[in-house]
């Protein structure tokens, strides 16, 4: 996920192979404003990602952390604001000897999305960010919302309704043409 250049980063070299670091960023104005552009929002608001990076092993590192904020989005049903809030956990391990597979396949993931190559620096708000976007629905609804339903037919034809296009629908209309035959 490409972020606007909203930097907040951790850098391997400064943190301690000995103990946990410990951050909690509370992100500016600023920064939710380039974020809900990048998420395609109305408005991000009480954005923050707090958490550790602890050293595993010989060179690796663990982030855990949670990030959160209240996104509001526009409804795809009446096109008013929809507010939503999330808090998601992140679990990520950065491995100094991560490989990439060099074929990139579109259709299959074969390696574990929580285990990223490490760089010279964690980048926190690209972590928010994707995060965030995983969390948020894909067609935010306001609770009140309803789709009416619609019908559209030249005059004196009867319009399809959902119904006619379930699989049994054709065999209910030859049951009813048949009783009526019959009766």
């Amino acid at each position: 996920m490409t972020t606007a250049k909203i930097p907040h980063l951790l850098r391997i070299c400064d943190m301690p192979k000995s103990k946990n670091t410990a951050f909690d960023v509370r992100f500016s104005n600023t920064d939710m404003v380039q974020a809900a552009t990048v998420l395609s929002a109305i408005s991000i608001k009480k954005m923050r990602i707090s958490g550790k990076v602890s050293p595993s092993g010989a060179k690796d590192w663990v982030l855990t952390a949670i990030a959160g904020a209240t996104v509001t989005q526009t409804c795809v049903v009446t096109l008013k604001p929809v507010q939503t809030r999330v808090d998601c956990p992140i679990a990520l391990t950065y491995s100094a000897d991560y490989q990439l597979d060099g074929i990139e396949s579109v259709t299959e993931m074969t390696t574990d999305e929580n285990i990223e190559p490490l760089a010279d620096e964690i980048d926190l708000t690209e972590i928010a960010t994707e995060a965030i976007a995983m969390a948020l629905p894909d067609y935010p609804k306001s609770p009140d919302a309803q789709l009416e339903t619609s019908v559209f037919a030249a005059k004196d034809v009867t319009p399809m309704t959902d119904a006619d296009t379930k699989p049994f629908a054709s065999l209910a209309s030859l049951k009813d043409k048949l009783s009526k035959e019959e009766g």
